[in-house]
């Protein structure tokens, strides 16, 4: 074996580094690393440099193990230079030694780059469709070796450097190569394994070192309080879907019976001790619950990485990492799967509109306005402190629509609900004049957020035809669930805001009152048809002082009960799909809270367990009645009965579908029992009393008609039924024919 160089010195040293070489590497300012570090071609030689803190002698080898040469220490700092025996650029690795032994480096700059010219076309262009194979970390083998390839997105940073145990935090060592057309810095760390927290360090464009930051396409990240990205492999499950997603893919979603079950999955259950479940608990407990209730889908409240518990996800610092408070990925892909094989969908509450201002997030992600606007009038969102990402930017626009794709492949997913698209759609959402820019026509509308939502719907129902978007969405901006190609923004549904406020507006109200205010229960008919309808009882209703839908309803505790059992019947009968907020389905009391689980032990009482049995059996109705669901977005499966008795407050309408038994929907919103009471019906006959909302098993008082009624041709030539209505209570009669 040579002996090595006494330490600091060296024949020539400045040929084998430059002064001002060594001083940028130690104070953290050398901008291109790979210019210096790892093996450099020298004349007719190769000269290897390296910065290995801690090492007082270190030797080069071939991957092999060959000693090709033996480096000065040129700093005791720990950076290394010399000679090495190579006939070629190649992969090579050290040898460091100091008093307490000696250990084995794979040099990560001897490695060439990774990314490859058609990445960066497609990256300039913003039209990569693969970036979350490309960006973050990802495990890989390169010349044999394995490790950790890390790439991220700084165009205007100096220096960017991988960060995190495996190098104490230390921005000096593993100093990423840049990619100057697009801007993406990239290194290949050899001897990296899953399960490493990091993060990245940014020097700015003024030679600022900013605030670590995690990985905007990290996969895995830390449990909070800790905030670092983590390394991790592929999903690795195996997947028993094909009939479900079949299903899906080749099924018109406008025609199917879709009732979701909206749930924060940290507060649906939670252990005695207040612990919150994992992926496969919940699994365990949400999943036959479900199946049991027949609901078609479970939509989750955000569950990517988020640092804020009552933020309830909706401020995410983890666009591509499923919230570590529930386990690892793995766990979410299980439980999805799970799902999939009952043949329940699972729904993810996306939000690309904003993102928080956390310092290891996005925002001022290089020192620049880089995902965000710079104009605070269009970049920070004075509702929710936010960022506002920037539409008009083709590589922020790549990012998100990357993310969606994500989920829909990586996991599977059957939908995104996209949160609060009017605040995206229109540029003076919540400011005042004199707080907004106009667009390039004058106008208010976000030209570059509509192009953004039409390019993420063609992109997400091309590559996965089964999927289901749907638009928080609570303007009138037109053709949101209509198709791209049409001029739509290309939305599969639309929340259907104006049904939820004002028929929660109506019972909440005092039933002597209500016929003052019938056409809030009527208005929605006159554009219930112009979009596809997702009718929402959500979260959103029952939290910040807004209180329980039971809470909600008017009377005694008696009324409340039998105006909430009314008017899920009134909504399970009314054109639109379903989506009812955990908690709900029982009558819970309190206001939902995110810190605990719901009031389960309500369920001992015979209302509450009426109220869950009736939700259970109009899903159920639902579902085995197509005239209920196969043309809830099209005009000819509705056809009002009564539409204006107001002063008994009643409702009537016939729904159906081609070669399907019409179902009438008849509901009393007053505490009045009323018998004989004439409702007009298309047809001669029996007509069978399907559902009843007053059954004593839900909790009523019994009231009803035998189960069943007659339609007669009347004097007039006109067809009606003779029906006792019970008071508060919907009706759904079928034809038995």
């Amino acid at each position: 074996m040579t002996a090595p160089p006494k330490k600091g010195t060296t024949d020539q040293p400045s040929e084998l580094l430059a002064k001002a070489d060594i001083d940028a590497i130690l104070e953290s300012r050398h901008w291109d690393p790979f210019a210096v570090l790892g093996p450099h071609p020298a004349g007719e030689k190769y000269i290897a440099r390296c910065f290995l803190p801690g090492a007082t002698e270190v030797t080069a080898e071939t991957l092999a193990g060959k000693e090709i040469g033996a480096l000065a220490q040129v700093d005791p700092a720990g950076i290394f230079a010399g000679e090495v025996s190579l006939k070629k650029l190649q992969p090579i690795r050290y040898r460091a030694r100091n008093e307490g032994g000696d250990w084995v480096v794979i040099d990560p700059y001897s490695f060439g780059p990774v990314l490859g010219p058609m990445d960066d076309y497609y990256i300039r262009e913003g039209s990569h469709l693969r970036l979350f194979d490309k960006l973050g970390a990802h495990p890989m083998t390169l010349d044999g070796i394995e490790g950790f390839h890390f790439a991220v997105w700084a165009p205007n940073a100096k220096r960017v450097s991988v960060v995190g145990n495996f190098n104490e935090w230390d921005g000096r060592r593993n100093a990423m190569r840049l990619r100057r057309d697009t801007g993406i810095w990239e290194i290949f760390l050899p001897g990296i394994t899953e399960g490493h927290a990091y993060k990245y360090e940014i020097v700015g464009i003024n030679g600022e070192v900013l605030p670590l930051k995690a990985d905007p396409f990290a996969r895995r990240s830390e449990l909070r309080p800790n905030n670092a990205s983590m390394t991790t492999g592929p999903i690795a499950q195996e997947w028993e879907d094909e009939a479900h997603l079949k299903h899906w893919a080749t099924a018109d979603a406008r025609r199917q019976p879709i009732s979701i079950y909206e749930v924060h999955a940290a507060s649906w259950q939670r252990h005695g001790d207040g612990a919150m479940l994992t992926w496969d608990e919940l699994a365990d407990r949400l999943i036959p619950y479900c199946v049991d209730m027949g609901f078609s889908h479970i939509e989750f409240l955000p569950i990517t990485e988020y640092p804020f518990d009552p933020s309830w996800g909706y401020q995410t610092t983890g666009l591509y990492s499923p919230t570590a408070r529930f386990g690892e990925p793995e766990g979410f892909a299980r439980f999805v799967n799970g799902c999939h094989k009952v043949g329940i969908g699972v729904i993810l509450d996306w939000v690309p509109a904003h993102f928080p201002t956390d310092a290891h997030g996005l925002r001022q992600f290089d020192g620049t306005a880089l995902y965000e606007h710079e104009d605070p009038r269009q970049g920070f969102h004075p509702d929710w402190n936010t960022a506002i990402y920037n539409f008009g930017r083709a590589e922020v626009l790549a990012y998100l629509i990357n993310n969606a794709l994500y989920w829909s492949e990586k996991f599977h997913l059957d939908g995104l609900r996209v949160d609060a698209v009017a605040s995206m759609l229109y540029l003076d959402y919540s400011r005042k004049h004199g707080e907004w820019v106009p667009n390039e026509y004058g106008g208010n509308e976000n030209l570059e957020a509509v192009r953004f939502l039409q390019s993420m719907n063609a992109h997400v129902y091309a590559a996965h035809p089964g999927i289901l978007t749907i638009a928080e969405e609570s303007t009138s901006w037109p053709k949101v669930s209509a198709p791209v190609h049409d001029g739509g923004l290309g939305f599969g549904f639309k929340w259907n805001m104006g049904f939820m406020h004002d028929t929660l507006q109506y019972l909440s109200r005092e039933p002597v009152h209500r016929k003052f205010h019938h056409n809030d229960m009527t208005f929605g008919l006159l554009y219930a048809f112009t979009e596809n309808f997702v009718l929402p009882l959500s979260h959103d209703e029952v939290v910040h002082g807004k209180g329980s839908l039971i809470a909600k309803m008017a009377g005694d505790d008696w009324q409340k009960f039998a105006n909430l059992r009314a008017y899920y019947g009134f909504m399970w009968g009314y054109p639109g799909k379903k989506l009812l907020f955990m908690g709900q389905e029982f009558a819970q009391w309190q206001e939902w809270s995110e810190e605990k689980s719901l009031d389960w032990n309500l369920l001992e009482y015979p209302l509450h367990e009426g109220m869950r049995r009736l939700v259970r059996d109009l899903n159920g109705t639902y579902r085995r009645k197509a005239a209920l669901h196969a043309r809830d977005c099209e005009g000819d499966g509705f056809e009002w009965l009564i539409a204006d008795d107001r002063e008994n407050s009643v409702f009537a309408w016939l729904r159906k579908a081609p070669g399907e038994k019409m179902i009438a929907v008849v509901t009393n919103f007053t505490p009045v029992y009323r018998e004989n009471y004439g409702v007009p019906l298309p047809v001669e006959g029996r007509w069978r009393e399907i559902l009843n909302t007053d059954a004593e098993i839900y909790g009523g008082s019994g009231k009803g008609n035998g189960g069943a009624v007659q339609a007669k041709k009347q004097a007039n030539g006109r067809i009606s039924a003779a029906i006792t209505l019970p008071p508060l209570a919907t009706l759904m009669l079928e034809l038995d024919a």
